[in-house]
């Protein structure tokens, strides 16, 4: 079942000012709290889809990860072709081309 957001439109009640609440996805929204019977809202929630990258998927895709290793040393865990493995600061020669990985 969803769980969905409603906030009090006048007061708060002891389920807070919002709150949460499970109910099947067919059932009408609340217009009042079950709680304290003051008028309530149902909330647009925001949605969060994590999908996990490897290093070889991010290269693939055309991103650059650097990893930090040490003061001003960072280690370029999806290099392809000539880049260098360590960028350090300093050394403009150690900065990815990402004039390779960026296309029109």
């Amino acid at each position: 079942m969803p769980v969905y957001e409603y906030a009090h439109t006048d007061a708060s009640c002891p389920l807070g000012v919002e709150f949460e609440i499970t109910q099947p996805i067919r059932e009408e929204p609340f217009k009042v709290c079950p709680q304290c019977g003051q008028p309530v809202q149902r909330l647009i929630s925001r949605t969060f889809i994590s999908v996990p990258q490897s290093n070889s998927d991010l290269k693939n895709l055309g991103f650059t990860k650097l990893v930090k290793r040490d003061t001003g040393v960072y280690e370029n865990v999806t290099r392809s072709g000539q880049e260098s493995r360590y960028m350090e600061a300093g050394k403009p020669e150690t900065i990815p081309d990402l004039t390779r990985k960026i296309e029109d």
